[in-house]
């Protein structure tokens, strides 16, 4: 087993930041050869490992606080409808999105209104706002299917297959709402200037944005939520700083999902009113670079102990496999350089079962297949879900360790 991933140290980076083109940029974390998708369903194991890569140059930047890979390049990685990014099937997540679509609905009146969820991935949040009561509800995104989505809401709903642009401003709107997608975005502040240009003077607008937490990242080393996709990485202020910068009023700022993702709910500036005070959660800097430094110390120590882990499972020849497909699943292999040390990918996801992880190669298996395999040591890749695949090993009559990253 040997990883790919090297922190190196940090250092100055010579690139500004993408968000406030400060040159107080410093590269605490870089790889080599990962990945350029994650989410991407292989049809064979050849076509997974020879999937195309590129580099990882995460920098931090001292003066707003905002984290981008530095090497990202616009067009390297592929958003279609063959790319399968949705947590939709798992019950706790479903939980937590419908419960945030019944609150935005009922918080800012959206019953009866229109609204704009660019990228939307698969649909299933617009689904459950227009099932809550929202009226004409339009979702952007090219992988979404729309052949796949079945509600009552069917004649609320209008999908458009396609990447949100310019082109399509003239789109009014209730709410605009954006979930998981800003973090795929390299130039952030001329997307989000695109989207306060479309909004014009209809200051009543709402705009709704969830994104990953870097802050999390940083103070726990997750290195696996550090992958090619992601090239955008924004703590509590750098997001808020970042939306007054493009003209909007910030409303408030909020962990969710056990800490993981973060909310932010902005009105557009109005000309000529007073600036809203800065928010409590914004006050970040500091805690940002401690978060900095213990991500370069705790780097190695991690992979060492996972490769440790690992080893000890397949010292006794029994098998150890990963519960989680997606992005995170490919950059902790990626890391460790794990290949025949894992027996399977499980996902419970239908639509990925048969296919491959990118770069790995690892097949990906349904839940009920592990009956047969029966792993020692199931590593889930995401803590929050550890009750629910419990519960699902239990039913499969299944007695292993599982372990979440």
């Amino acid at each position: 087993m040997s990883g790919a991933g090297r922190t190196g140290g940090v250092r100055r980076s010579e690139v500004p930041c993408p968000a406030c083109a400060s040159t107080e940029v410093d590269v605490f974390f870089s790889e080599r050869d990962v990945p350029r998708n994650s989410c991407l369903l292989m049809d064979d194991a050849e076509e997974a490992t020879t999937f195309p890569k590129g580099e990882l140059e995460i920098g931090f930047c001292n003066t707003c606080g905002f984290v981008a890979n530095l090497a990202f390049r616009p067009g390297q990685s592929e958003y279609s409808q063959r790319y399968e990014e949705t947590q939709g099937f798992s019950g706790r997540f479903l939980t937590f999105a419908r419960e945030l679509a019944d609150r935005w609905v009922e918080q800012y009146d959206l019953r009866d209104k229109t609204v704009l969820e660019i990228g939307c991935g698969k649909g299933e949040f617009l689904v459950m706002m227009a099932e809550a009561g929202a009226g004409h509800c339009i979702g952007i995104d090219p992988g979404v299917h729309p052949e796949r989505i079945e509600t009552p809401a069917a004649d609320h709903l209008e999908w458009i297959v396609d990447f949100y642009s310019e082109s399509y401003e003239h789109l009014a709107a209730d709410a605009v709402v954006c979930r998981h997608t800003l973090e795929h975005i390299p130039d952030v502040e001329a997307f989000l200037s695109m989207i306060r240009r479309s909004l014009g003077d209809r200051t009543d607008t709402i705009v709704l944005f969830e994104l990953p937490d870097i802050q999390r990242i940083l103070d726990e080393a997750a290195f696996w939520d550090l992958y090619f996709e992601h090239c955008s990485y924004f703590s509590a202020g750098s997001l808020a700083r970042l939306f007054r910068r493009c003209g909007f009023d910030v409303l408030a700022v909020s962990r969710e999902y056990d800490d993981q993702y973060l909310l932010i709910e902005a009105r557009p500036t109005v000309t000529g009113a007073t600036p809203r005070a800065a928010l409590a959660i914004e006050d970040d800097l500091s805690r940002l670079r401690n978060g900095v430094e213990k991500f370069v110390l705790r780097y190695d120590e991690l992979c060492s102990s996972w490769r440790t882990r690992i080893a000890q499972v397949l010292d006794r020849s029994e098998r150890v496999v990963i519960w989680g497909s997606g992005s995170k699943g490919v950059s902790f292999l990626s890391n460790l350089g794990l290949g025949e040390e894992i027996s399977a990918a499980v996902d419970i996801n239908p639509h990925k079962w048969g296919k491959f992880m990118v770069g790995s190669g690892h097949r990906i298996v349904s839940p009920s297949e592990l009956v047969e395999l029966r792993p020692s040591l199931v590593i889930v890749m995401n803590p929050i879900y550890v009750d629910e695949i419990a519960d699902s090993l239990r039913a499969l009559g299944i007695e292993c360790e599982v372990a979440a990253l």
